[in-house]
């Protein structure tokens, strides 16, 4: 049965005292071969699940879902994002019809209002707030704000330098959305969603984090890692970014938001994307066209400094510093890091602003890493000795995004629930 459903299993507390902790799955239904809801919804009676995110707001599902009992998040998926946003009664038609017709026979508790938007679709993030302000309007006109909360989910690799947690901090250039967006959901008792995979962290630390330590498995306190300023000791990667996200907001002096983990997982099986693993072309990751300058100026330092990429070939008079533009230089350094990484699709990301292609982007007498260049010959490179420790802060920051769910087979789970410091 090939449903969206995964069942990668994490324990979270809530932010009530009457409601235990939960654990909640994810459902998509943008498959070939989905199971028709009633199924979908027996197998989650069947495994006594009792919350459920939908990943759109499938009529299927909502209907079968009724008179379960089971709590429902609905999504506005990212396409309707920017209609949604621009425009009140589109959010009012919206809510009438994928929330007022179905409840309260089914169990409506939140709607997520588009996914990782600022991360995955950037050119909607002036809209965002405005999406979430006139959900919550059309379920105030319909006296359903109390019963219904509205918020986004956020890639985690938003906060920077989440490691110490204390001295976690969103990225400042989102500063303009992230505010606002915090502004509505204290004004409303509504949760920061954040998506939290520790395979990315692992993936993208070149060899700073510990196996162990991003699959929950027990350490030995002189293993654990420990933040200097408030002596908490984290013995996994779970708990400590979500850490720094309370950090993240109390730095931009919001303390009383709680936190919900919307997605955790790992991936099942699978080593990556198709054309990642073509063998008959050569790969390469380059910056994304029409990505943010300011992104591409902060994935490209992060590359050359935690990421341990030998950037001395853009400095000037060097093969690779002309052209001297933010695109040529990220381009190099993103490539570098990729294949220090041996081309792992999760290596080619940045939040978004880079992507594989078969293209050289070799110029001139710049050599990108695994080209075959004029000779023929395929420029090698060296992966950088691993001489971090876990407590270096800056070593623990990654620019890894949600891509790489849709390209290995991965059981993508909702870690559901609200943590508080």
């Amino acid at each position: 049965m090939a449903v969206h459903i995964l069942l990668l299993l994490l324990a979270v507390s809530v932010a009530t005292a009457d409601e235990d902790a939960f654990i909640g799955v994810n459902i998509g239904t943008d498959l070939s071969d989905m199971p028709h809801p009633t199924q979908v919804v027996a197998l989650l009676k069947a495994q006594q699940i009792r919350h459920v995110r939908l990943y759109d707001a499938d009529r299927g599902m909502l209907v079968a879902l009724a008179n379960t009992g089971i709590k429902v998040a609905v999504s506005v998926p990212n396409e309707q994002l920017l209609g949604i946003g621009q425009s009140n009664s589109t959010a009012a038609n919206w809510v009438s019809r994928n929330i007022v017709a179905h409840y309260p026979a089914t169990n409506i508790t939140t709607i997520c209002v588009g996914s990782e938007v600022l991360t995955t679709l950037p050119n909607a993030a002036p809209v965002l707030v405005n999406a979430l302000k006139f959900i919550h309007s059309a379920l105030v006109a319909s006296n359903l704000d109390h019963q219904i909360k509205v918020s986004t989910p956020l890639s985690s690799s938003l906060i920077l330098d989440s490691f110490p947690p204390s001295q976690a901090f969103f990225n400042r250039s989102w500063n303009p959305v992230l505010v606002p967006m915090l502004n509505f959901l204290q004004s409303t008792d509504s949760s920061l969603m954040l998506n939290i995979y520790p395979y990315y962290d692992y993936m993208q630390s070149n060899g700073v984090i510990p196996l162990d330590y991003a699959l929950f498995k027990p350490l030995p306190p002189n293993k654990e890692a420990v933040d200097s300023n408030t002596l908490v000791h984290y013995s996994n990667v779970f708990d400590a970014m979500v850490d720094a996200a309370y950090f993240a907001m109390a730095f931009l002096n919001f303390t009383n938001i709680p936190v919900m983990v919307t997605e955790s997982g790992w991936p099942s099986k699978g080593s990556g994307s198709v054309l990642a693993n073509d063998t008959t072309n050569q790969t390469y990751c380059t910056a994304r066209d029409g990505a943010d300058p300011k992104m591409l100026q902060a994935a490209l330092d992060w590359a050359c400094g935690p990421g341990k990429v030998d950037c001395s070939g853009l400095l000037q008079g060097q093969p690779c510093y002309e052209p001297d533009n933010v695109i040529a230089h990220a381009t190099y350094a993103f490539d570098t890091y990729y294949h220090q990484m041996r081309k792992d699709p999760a290596a080619c990301n940045f939040n978004g602003v880079a992507a594989i292609t078969t293209s050289d982007p070799s110029h001139g007498s710049c050599i990108f890493p695994g080209s075959l260049g004029k000779n023929g010959t395929m420029a090698n490179i060296t992966a950088p000795s691993l001489n971090s420790t876990i407590s270096d802060s800056s070593a623990y920051k990654i620019y890894g995004s949600g891509s790489l769910r849709s390209i290995l087979t991965v059981i993508r789970l909702l870690v559901w629930g609200v943590v508080f410091l």
